[in-house]
């Protein structure tokens, strides 16, 4: 029989403390998505080189990134790499493990959207005289932008679920490590991660929300 009684005071007092973890949480997964992006690009262009070490490093990040989970990333950076005496906080494990998986994810999205950009856009740029630097800006990725835009998107989602893991390896400022931390001590779990998760629900569709708007902006023609 059910039984259980909903107590939504705690919740209620903890729920500003909530909010700034849901902060921190939308920072980190910014940052992170940040520098995954840079670090995507790079890794795109490396995987069009012809020298194998870099295009060999390149396909091998993508490949680990992609086929283990991100759980395993951050582990291995915290706990892996203070077995043999590096230590790093919590966040910073955190957001180089989701920077890192976000890369690998990101480049391959890349890698499909130039493929998607006819390779006339580039002759016709450098036969107009442009550096091979000039027709990639202001030709090439432009073009790129609209066909990942929504994947980035999709990313950026996935990027602040992904910082739900920082729990694992103790982080307690972020919004799961609040909920849990309060879930300890008030052993309110349904209450406490009801409320976690219609926050995360809100973040993540005003990210979608404020994407589509961007979009109207920057591809309206």
């Amino acid at each position: 029989m059910f039984d259980y009684s909903f107590r939504w005071r705690p919740v209620i007092a903890a729920f500003p403390d909530m909010l700034n973890g849901a902060l921190i949480t939308l920072q980190t997964a910014a940052l992170a998505m940040v520098l995954g992006v840079l670090i995507a690009l790079v890794l795109t262009v490396m995987r069009r080189l012809e020298n194998r070490a870099l295009r060999g490093f390149a396909n091998t990040w993508v490949s680990i990134a992609r086929n283990t989970p991100a759980l395993f990333q951050v582990y291995i950076l915290y706990f892996g790499l203070g077995s043999v005496g590096l230590h790093v906080s919590s966040w910073f494990a955190l957001v180089v493990g989701i920077t890192f998986n976000n890369a690998g994810f990101l480049a391959e999205t890349f890698r499909g959207g130039l493929k998607a950009v006819p390779d006339t856009q580039m002759r016709a740029a450098r036969s107009l005289g442009m550096s091979a630097f000039k027709a990639y800006t202001l030709v090439v990725f432009p073009q790129l932008l609209r066909v990942v835009y929504y994947p980035l998107t999709n990313q950026m989602v996935w990027s602040v679920l992904n910082t739900s893991l920082g729990v694992v390896v103790g982080l307690s400022d972020d919004l799961t490590g609040i909920t849990q931390t309060m879930n300890v001590q008030t052993f309110r779990t349904f209450e406490f991660f009801a409320v976690a998760a219609v926050l995360y629900y809100f973040i993540a569709k005003a990210i979608v929300l404020l994407s589509r708007g961007l979009s109207w902006r920057l591809f309206r023609y």
